[in-house]
């Protein structure tokens, strides 16, 4: 190990609170359409690439489009909730600026590549970070790593030299499996079960806590 080289963020329940927009853009779509919203659905695609919670929801929600078409439609209907609304959690653009003047920083995010750059852009902070995977690019969405591995890859830093900020189930997964130090910060809405937050190498209330010297000394 070299030491701590990076900071990788996720994005939706760390830096945005998004899960609802989400949520609403999805069950729309589904009752629209004439599918059936299942109220586990929520749950079931956190975490999950476009590619698969749009499988998802043709599958097992039956909506009658394309997994490509469904996907198309609810990020054009997230995209268009953000251009309304921009719902950044406390302290989100404090913390990057903060972290990102020590150290570099990175998103791993299950969000498609055109909402993290619409996110980045209309918060101001698109320029502190190096390196940005939507989890659409890469094979497995979270729990499986193949996010935060690839952040690493582009930082061209080792896994374990990086400390990842979660606040979700999957997402917590993801990144200790990577090799990550990991700051959880629980999502308010949908808390991890205590043996997950039970993997993470720290738990904080909110994004204030996670500050330059909490990091360090990681």
């Amino acid at each position: 190990m070299g030491g701590l080289a990076a900071v990788v963020f996720d994005l939706d329940g760390v830096l945005i609170e998004s899960e609802q927009v989400w949520d609403a853009a999805r069950e729309d779509l589904v009752r629209e359409r004439g599918g059936r919203w299942d109220e586990r659905a929520t749950t079931d695609m956190m975490g999950m690439s476009s590619k698969e919670w749009s499988s998802y929801m043709h599958d097992r929600l039956g909506v009658p489009m394309t997994p490509a078409e469904i996907n198309d439609d609810v990020v054009r209907r997230v995209a268009a909730a953000y251009e309304e609304h921009l719902p950044l959690l406390p302290h989100a653009v404090e913390t990057v600026r903060d972290l990102g003047a020590r150290w570099r920083l990175g998103v791993a995010s299950s969000s498609n590549r055109l909402i993290i750059e619409l996110v980045l852009e209309r918060s101001g902070v698109h320029d502190c970070f190096a390196a940005v995977v939507s989890s659409e690019e890469v094979a497995n969405g979270k729990p499986a790593p193949d996010v935060y591995l690839a952040v690493a890859r582009q930082l061209d830093v080792d896994p374990t030299d990086c400390v990842a900020v979660e606040d979700s189930t999957n997402g917590i997964k993801s990144a200790v499996a990577a090799g990550m130090p990991t700051i959880a910060v629980p999502n308010r809405e949908f808390r991890p079960d205590d043996d997950v937050l039970a993997a993470a190498t720290v738990v904080v209330p909110s994004l204030a806590e996670v500050t330059p010297d909490l990091v360090a000394s990681l």
